[in-house]
């Protein structure tokens, strides 16, 4: 069994392993919520070493890859190849989420099982809408150390490049800045192997602290609510790589095997960046050159969380529904086009959705109340959005690199991309 085999096997009795503790604590000590509390320190520090790689591994992999490429148009021919795919996958993704929706009805059967939240109740979710002239300031930093410092991944993305951009015009000069980044971006990439021995410990201590708090009953209470929701992720997941096997052919059913290992990560953890590094080093495996996958990936972060989205549909108009609110068509489509917009730069890491959506919520006069129907389940509901985030972003990098002519055949090559020399 190689190394990865062996974290993914580690990781999944991990998640075994927690359910277990969590039902036992529950069921059976004291102070259920003290030892939930002691178990997500453990998962909160994990998480923090997730966000101590990212930063320095986005700009160093991105400015080395843009550097190379030399040429400022092939950046933004890339660039805007990237940007069209999430734009067809965002609208597909909510898209779906509305229909599903709409079909299944989830919020009906929360109604009439009554319950609600009284409307005037508050879930401690800081609303924060986003004009579009927010989102446009927002885009670039203010100073790279305050991005950097707060992992606005879509502005370290923005520096980058200009920065690779200006490495690339002043020419030779530059070669002993890029060497010296590159070799920041090898020490990165070891500096992420040692932080994922880590992760089977904290997949364990996530699961069992959810669980602890809440306990397995929170799975039957809103059972159907759930299975419509993952019935939706899997429709998703079908049609994503129907697409990516239309572009790229049979060969996205190895990309899926590349991906395994972030997406159970990102599953497990409920976090989309925990899995970053692990993509990246997939995505290289499976033929997408480096400095391809390192500018396509990180805007795919912000631009193109597909599970998220879907999943922003579906929680706002589930919450209409079991408040009795009728929302007609043409709000719904007005509401879609609202969050194609709220939803870009949306963190993809815990409950960083639920923002969004009392954003949604509170600017379609819909009861804020509504998300304390979710927040119970938010953890589960999470863990299948981060991992479809990972399949989304990854077969959109083999798209884009397909049509670029950057996706080779490791087989073919004779050569192991992912211990290859960035270039």
């Amino acid at each position: 069994m190689n190394n990865r085999n062996r974290l993914t096997t580690y990781i999944l009795v991990g998640l075994v392993l927690g359910i277990a503790a969590g039902y036992v604590a529950h069921n059976y000590l004291a102070n259920p919520a003290g030892f939930a509390d002691m178990m997500s320190l453990v998962t909160t520090l994990f998480l923090r070493l997730i966000k101590m790689i990212i930063a320095p591994l986005v700009f160093s992999t991105l400015v080395v890859g843009i550097a190379k490429m030399g040429d400022a148009s092939e950046v933004g021919r890339i660039g805007v190849k990237a940007l069209g795919w999430f734009i067809i996958a965002s609208i597909l993704s909510l898209t779906l989420g509305l229909v599903l929706v709409n079909v299944f009805r989830p919020g009906d059967a929360m109604a009439a099982a009554g319950h609600l939240p009284a409307v005037t109740e508050t879930s401690g979710i800081a609303v924060t809408g986003l004009t579009l002239k927010e989102f446009i300031t927002h885009l670039v930093p203010t100073s790279i150390a305050d991005g950097m410092a707060k992992n606005e991944i879509l502005q370290i993305v923005i520096f980058s490049i200009f920065f690779g951009t200006g490495a690339a015009a002043v020419g030779a000069r530059a070669t002993p800045l890029i060497d010296a980044i590159d070799g920041a971006a090898h020490v990165m990439l070891k500096v992420t192997g040692y932080v994922m021995n880590f992760a089977p410990v904290a997949v364990f201590a996530a699961v069992a602290s959810v669980i602890a708090k809440s306990g397995v009953g929170v799975l039957s209470t809103y059972g159907v609510f759930m299975g419509e929701f993952y019935l939706g992720i899997a429709l998703l997941w079908i049609v994503l790589i129907a697409i990516g096997i239309l572009f790229v052919g049979p060969r996205i059913l190895q990309l899926l095997r590349e991906l395994r290992e972030p997406t159970i990560l990102a599953f497990t953890c409920a976090s989309s960046e925990a899995a970053f590094p692990k993509t990246l080093e997939g995505l290289e495996r499976f033929g997408v050159k480096n400095r391809l996958a390192a500018f396509v990936l990180p805007i795919g972060y912000s631009f193109n969380l597909d599970g998220s989205m879907m999943y922003c549909t579906f929680a706002t108009i589930f919450i209409a529904q079991a408040y009795g609110i009728e929302v007609p068509l043409s709000t719904q489509l007005t509401m879609m086009l609202v969050l194609m917009l709220t939803s870009k730069g949306m963190a993809g890491v815990p409950r960083a959705s639920l923002v969004v959506i009392a954003a949604t919520l509170n600017q379609f006069h819909i009861p804020e109340a509504g998300l304390l129907l979710l927040l119970g389940i938010d953890h589960f509901l999470d863990m299948a959005r981060s991992a479809t985030n990972v399949i989304g972003n990854g077969i959109a990098t083999a798209v884009v690199a397909k049509w670029e002519g950057e996706l080779v055949d490791p087989k073919a090559a004779g050569t192991d991309i992912a211990t290859a020399p960035l270039r």
